[in-house]
């Protein structure tokens, strides 16, 4: 996993999670307490509200991205960017300061007056971005999003996140944003209920990733609530989605994010990390298929590159034509009767399912079912 420093703070495997506190100074953004067009009021707000609260990177968004509001145009924003770095100069604690917009030249003229960092929601689909990037020599968030400047994260299904994020390349310094949100009318619930469920795979880029998921529809939606008091639905989710792979939160409840994303790196899992070996995290034949697509690998190589293990109890006359089935079987064990441990590679559980006869009561039915539980 790549390390990204963003003015000298590292996100990365090696860090903790970074948290991204949020500020607009755009009067149409849906979180009140966030905006601000008054610069002295919005360096109190990062003070107090993001920088004393735990947030390493202080987020200013020029517009608002809701898909059903007009799309400003660069000169728009432009004209909006004095306050922002007014801002910017008024705050006098420490702190990583990205802006977010889609427009080369908005990142130019941003980086130029003391911004760290871009966050790009349209995912390069301004071609001149990585350069001006690179130029700066500055950290880049690459939201997943189609080729089109007025439709950020508009991407169609979890699948198509990946075409996405490969748009116009990375460059040395990009930290990748899966877009969880409802930026497109294909997109769903289920399908940010997935993105979550998947994150491990987006670690196949070997690049930090961002997550924005605080207070979003497919969390409140599940618990049945509101905006308001969506909190802790928010939390619950962030801890996973940092135990899955996440280096930084976006989030408007900062110091409550970062709490729940300390608990989620404590309890990741320890992963082996040296200058020429990384462990990687694969634990589905999906996963797997991602990491090998990445080096141009033969993709067959997923069904022997995962191991899932099963608890079977009351097996009855199954249970010695199963153990007389895996005794004859690459890539699959057994042990223990009643309860038996089955564990093994999708492979070998493609070729216990050939050698079990059809007959054996569920045996069959049981096999189908744990191979499709590889995906």
């Amino acid at each position: 996993m790549q390390t990204v420093e963003a003015a000298g703070l590292g996100i990365g495997d090696d860090h903790p999670p970074r948290i991204m506190g949020v500020l607009n100074v755009s009067e149409e953004s849906p979180y009140d307490p966030s905006v601000f067009a008054d610069p002295g009021e919005a360096a109190a707000y990062v003070e107090r509200e993001l920088i004393e609260e735990g947030a390493d990177i202080v987020d200013v968004g020029l517009e608002s991205a809701n898909k059903r509001l007009d799309v400003l145009s660069p000169e728009a924003e432009l004209d909006r960017l004095d306050t922002a770095v007014e801002t910017l100069e008024s705050v006098s604690s420490e702190a990583v300061f990205s802006i977010e917009t889609r427009y080369s030249e908005v990142a130019d003229a941003a980086l130029s007056r003391g911004f760290d960092m871009v966050n790009d929601v349209c995912g390069f689909a301004d071609p001149a971005m990585p350069e001006t990037c690179r130029a700066h020599d500055a950290a880049v968030v690459k939201m997943a999003s189609p080729p089109d400047l007025e439709r950020p994260g508009a991407v169609e299904s979890v699948d198509g996140i990946y075409e996405a994020l490969s748009m116009n390349g990375f460059t040395e310094k990009t930290i990748l944003d899966p877009a969880f949100g409802g930026w497109s009318p294909e997109k769903s619930l289920a399908d940010d209920r997935e993105t979550l469920s998947r994150l491990r795979e987006f670690r196949a880029y070997g690049r930090p990733l961002l997550v924005s998921i605080n207070r979003k529809n497919f969390l409140r939606d599940i618990a049945g609530r509101s905006t308001e008091k969506a909190l802790p639905v928010s939390l619950a989710a962030t801890a996973m989605a940092v135990e899955r792979g996440a280096h930084v939160l976006r989030t408007h409840d900062v110091a409550e994010t970062r709490d729940a994303a300390l608990i989620g790196r404590e309890f990741s899992r320890e992963r082996v990390r040296e200058p020429t070996v990384e462990e990687l995290d694969v634990t589905s034949h999906r996963e797997a298929a991602r990491h090998l697509e990445r080096v141009d690998g033969d993709a067959e190589l997923a069904d022997a590159g995962v191991t899932r293990w099963f608890r079977l109890s009351d097996l009855g006359d199954a249970a010695q034509a199963l153990a007389l089935a895996v005794a004859d079987t690459e890539g699959v064990s057994l042990a223990g009767t009643d309860p038996t441990l089955l564990f093994g590679t999708r492979d070998g559980f493609a070729s216990l399912n050939r050698a079990v006869p059809a007959e054996t009561g569920p045996l069959p039915e049981l096999l189908s079912k744990i191979l499709d539980d590889f995906s």
